[in-house]
């Protein structure tokens, strides 16, 4: 009988990758153990490309095969196989030679595996993610010994935080850190995991995959600020990822990298505004109604309860991570350091998330998904991203905001059947639903932006108006909610101005908008 143990990682070997709490992936593990006599059977989390789950990747004398889309009489063939010491490339998806041993996924040379890089992905959909074991170093170890050297390498770099749920979010993050240090009170570190946008797996698929990763890069920021205590936030629906989260919290706390702090989990509400960083820490106090705070001061110096508050994503935390083990991986003279990881959905047979070097090119999510039928527009950056009919971009985050696009990890992909007038209206209608209602121009700036949209459809486009009441909303808003809630539309308007004049006119180019038939 196979085991989930972790095994040698020269031994043969089978590995089921997929998301938690997928039915099917269970079932090909269970048909894979149900036959597996001498090989190890492991669940590895996800590879982060949707389209070949269930992936299985049959290991042995330095040969990996990968089956893409697995069933789980497929998974008993190539388990039985292996037992007999043949891995099976007979329709296989790839096949890639590597050493033995091998600590990180093998990626082939061409298909969506081989879309982008895997830096802060390279053990996704290859370890056990909740063991420690096989991890060579830890980087809170040496932040133990060396803490001003973790804020002082992370400032050399000049990393930015990633996505909306960092608290420095597109800014340097070690200029917080040193906030929180020197601040008076007990810092705690929060990462934050409450992002229910289910657009963006980013987060999603690093800890399904790799949480350790995001653990390790937490507690080495812990200690260099003084902090003892870490808190995971989640969403309440989150079960799966939580629950593999504690796994891997409770063998990383048995390494000495843990050593001297607590970590724990917490959970906040499925809402999409409690992602945001102070709203976040609002749910952790247990507050009934979440808003945003004013800032300054910043969480460093006032966070949760009060206390220095380091919060930031684990896309942040695993950048951290890469930095302490490999600095001259990154270039201190680039604008955006690292690497970003992209979700891409939308109009597409199936998501993936991948990772791109910032100075690469958007372009390149083309090739790890498959579109629908042909390509009219992008939504670049989240629900509240920006429109555009082009992808020659940088995924750095100053040349996307720039470009008055989003940085928060998402890449919409939308065919010929997608109106940008109706794509617009929905997102400032999920402004007007979904805001926190703390601040004017956000809470009444969503109700109007809906109204002028909707008077699109009634024969008046307002050009001016929309524009001018986006400008007031982005300079006067409190949180990024409000600064970006407009975004969608001015983007819009600015790419497809045509079409929203034909929509006063009584007509929809795209065909999908029936009210105006």
């Amino acid at each position: 009988m196979g085991t989930s143990d972790s095994p040698a990682l020269d031994a043969p070997i089978l590995r089921v990758s997929a998301g938690t709490g997928r039915e099917d992936a269970e079932a090909v593990l269970d048909g894979a153990r149900d036959v597996a006599e001498t090989v190890a059977v492991v669940d590895v989390g996800p590879v982060g490309i949707e389209g070949l789950t269930p992936l299985v990747a049959v290991t042995d004398d330095g040969t990996t095969a990968f089956h893409a889309n697995c069933t789980p009489e497929h998974a008993r063939t190539l388990a039985e196989s292996l037992s007999d010491g043949t891995v099976v490339e007979e329709d296989a998806h790839a096949v890639v030679s590597h050493g033995e041993g091998q600590t990180t996924l093998p990626t082939p040379e061409d298909g969506p595996l081989s879309v982008g890089r895997r830096d802060v992905l390279e053990r996704c959909g290859w370890v056990d993610p909740t063991t420690a074991a096989g991890y060579e170093e830890f980087v809170a170890t040496e932040a133990t010994d060396a803490p001003e050297a973790v804020i002082s390498q992370v400032e050399t770099i000049g990393l930015l935080g990633r996505g909306r749920g960092d608290a420095r979010m597109d800014e340097p993050v070690a200029e917080e850190w040193r906030t929180a240090r020197d601040t008076d009170g007990e810092p705690v570190v929060v990462v934050n995991v409450g992002e229910i946008d289910n657009t963006n797996d980013t987060d999603r698929t690093l800890l399904d995959a790799d949480p350790i990763a995001v653990l390790d890069g937490a507690t080495a920021v812990a200690k260099a600020v003084g902090a003892e205590d870490i808190i995971a936030y989640f969403p309440e629906s989150a079960v799966g990822t939580r629950e593999r989260v504690r796994e891997a919290m409770n063998a990383f706390m048995d390494t000495d990298a843990a050593a001297d702090v607590t970590i724990r989990t917490a959970t906040g509400p499925d809402m999409y505004m409690a992602a945001e960083p102070t709203m976040a820490l609002e749910a952790l106090e247990g507050n009934d109604r979440l808003e945003a705070r004013l800032r300054p001061p910043s969480p460093g110096e006032h966070g949760l309860y009060g206390r220095p508050t380091v919060i930031h994503t684990p896309r942040t935390f695993a950048q951290v991570r890469r930095i302490l083990r490999s600095p001259d991986a990154f270039d201190s003279e680039d604008a955006d350091p690292g690497t970003r990881l992209v979700t891409v959905t939308g109009d597409v047979t199936a998501p993936a998330t991948i990772e791109l070097p910032t100075g690469g090119s958007l372009e390149t999510v083309r090739e790890a998904v498959s579109l629908d039928s042909q390509f009219k527009m992008a939504c670049i950056g989240g629900q509240f991203g920006g429109v555009t009919r082009s992808l020659d971009q940088t995924p750095s985050a100053p040349a996307l905001t720039g470009a008055h696009l989003g940085t928060d990890g998402v890449v919409e992909l939308f065919d010929q059947s997608r109106c940008p007038v109706a794509t617009a209206g929905t997102r400032a209608r999920f402004a007007e639903e979904e805001n926190c209602g703390r601040c004017v121009p956000c809470r009444e700036g969503s109700k109007q932006l809906t109204n002028l949209l909707r008077d699109v459809y009634s024969g008046e486009f307002k050009d001016d108006m929309l524009r001018e009441l986006a400008r007031t909303m982005r300079d006067t808003s409190i949180c990024h909610f409000g600064r970006t809630a407009s975004r969608p539309v001015t983007t819009a308007m600015d790419e497809f101005e045509p079409e929203f004049h034909a929509h006063a006119e009584g007509r929809c180019p795209s065909g999908t908008c029936e009210e105006i038939q």
